[in-house]
């Protein structure tokens, strides 16, 4: 009979981490069952504490530091151990992106079955910090008075912060205003418990490099009272172009509703990657990290290598970023997105920049795919960014009937990338080098794009 070895929740052992976990937390062992340890390195030995225990696994959190890695840094925000957003601000920024690198590496070859895959380095970023050009900031009661932070990781607690170190700096300047704004006039703040509050949520955007502004408050409600108190109050941090209002009364995790209302300036704000230029509205999907969708953008354009006679088509388009990037060398491209207001972005983008060789259909990729297929679309190029899920299985059916020169995959997810690759290279495609690029630093999150060929 195989031996049993007992792991319950308050037990206290010794660890050492071998690896980081899709989370950021270290991963090790305890008498051959596996350990989730949050904050801890690989190379790192700690006392820890047993959390939660699974069949096949369980979680634990440090209680005593023993060895350190020489990679170990001191997170820059005081609130990161606590947030669920940063889960690396304690590992330096060239080891985060070798364990990317690594992440892309390791899930090509035990999902893929790719061993001899070539995965370059992590593109990384200048400057790790005060990169997001959107942020969402849930609303609290604090002393009496309003404030606001962030979720604590796989929780609705809400972490309050000084300042957030990934975020533009303009935000303090907005959320000061705003519980100012709050406070003076004696405006309420939701409570999810009991579904009353007025204010949910403050959302920014900032354009990289325009600077523009747009603030949005969610609210439990209809009206705003006394908005023009808040709009002065904004006025008055340079850049802000307009302020919104959103109704979700709904008891739901979701951030925003469906009714947007503007109540100062035109409802959008602008920005650029690259050279094309994009209006931005309350509920328009943009890239959170542009100067890295430059990169990343950049190099599926030189992956494609345009001559100026092919069809691209376009899949997963969004707002059209990656398909006005293709049409300035391609003779046609055609994007297909499910959501209807991004088709209606697109569409608009695309008119702004002068484009005229672009072609919006609003659809599912599934449904909409097969149906050009037999209408006779035959693209020399395939672009695929699809979500975290990837390819829908009929996509991949259909690209494959299509058979174009090349594809090329950019994927936000690693697993399904791998899943992908092994279908189209068992069927005749050739993967070339694999580039990672880090949108997201400080989380284990990484984008990635690949060219195939027959």
């Amino acid at each position: 009979m195989e031996k049993q070895y007992p792991v319950y929740k308050g037990k206290k052992c010794i660890v050492e981490a071998f690896d980081l976990g899709t989370g950021g937390e270290g991963i090790g062992k305890i008498d051959g069952i596996t350990v989730f340890v949050p904050q801890l390195l690989p190379g790192e030995k700690a006392e820890i504490e047993i959390t939660e225990t699974k069949k096949s696994f369980c979680k634990g959190k440090i209680v005593r530091l023993i060895e350190k890695s020489p990679y170990r840094t001191e997170p820059v925000c005081s609130c990161a151990q606590e947030c669920g957003g940063c889960t690396l601000q304690h590992l330096s920024y060239e080891k985060q992106l070798e364990f990317k690198r690594k992440r892309v590496k390791d899930v090509l070859e035990r999902i893929g079955g790719f061993k001899d895959v070539c995965v370059l380095e992590t593109k990384g970023m200048e400057n790790p910090y005060h990169y997001r050009n959107k942020m969402q900031f849930p609303a609290a009661i604090k002393n009496g008075k309003a404030e606001f932070g962030f979720y604590s990781a796989k929780s609705h607690k809400i972490i309050p912060f000084e300042c957030c170190s990934i975020a533009d700096k303009r935000n303090d300047e907005i959320l000061n205003a705003v519980k100012e704004f709050i406070d003076e006039c004696h405006i309420s703040v939701y409570n999810a418990k009991i579904h009353k509050g007025l204010v949910r949520h403050v959302v920014t955007r900032i354009g990289h490099k325009t600077g523009e502004i747009m603030v949005m408050l969610v609210l439990n409600g209809t009206s705003l009272p006394h908005k023009e108190k808040l709009i002065n109050k904004l006025l008055t941090i340079e850049g802000m172009k307009t302020v919104v209002l959103n109704e979700n009364t709904e008891k739901t995790s979701l951030i925003t509703g469906r009714k947007y209302t503007v109540i100062y300036g035109n409802g959008y704000i602008t920005d650029y990657i690259g050279n094309i230029r994009f209006d931005i509205s309350p509920a328009s999907f943009y890239q959170v990290n542009p100067l890295q969708t430059e990169k990343l953008y950049s190099h599926a354009l030189e992956l494609a290598d345009l001559k100026g006679n092919e069809t691209v088509l376009d899949i997963y388009c969004g707002i059209g970023t990656i398909s006005l990037f293709m049409a300035q060398k391609a003779k046609k491209v055609i994007g297909v997105e499910i959501v209807a207001e991004a088709i209606k972005d697109a569409k608009h983008n695309a008119k702004i920049n002068s484009i005229k060789n672009a072609e919006f259909i609003v659809g599912s990729a599934e449904d909409i795919i097969p149906e050009i297929y037999e209408k006779g679309c035959v693209p020399d190029v395939v672009v695929v960014d699809p979500p975290r899920k990837g390819c829908d299985a009929a996509v991949l059916e259909t690209i494959l009937k299509m058979r174009p020169k090349k594809i090329i995959y950019v994927s936000c997810e690693p697993s399904t990338l791998a899943r992908d690759l092994k279908i189209l290279c068992q069927s005749g495609y050739n993967m070339g080098n694999v580039q990672p690029v880090d949108q997201f630093g400080h989380s284990m999150n990484v984008e990635t794009a690949v060219l195939l060929t027959v």
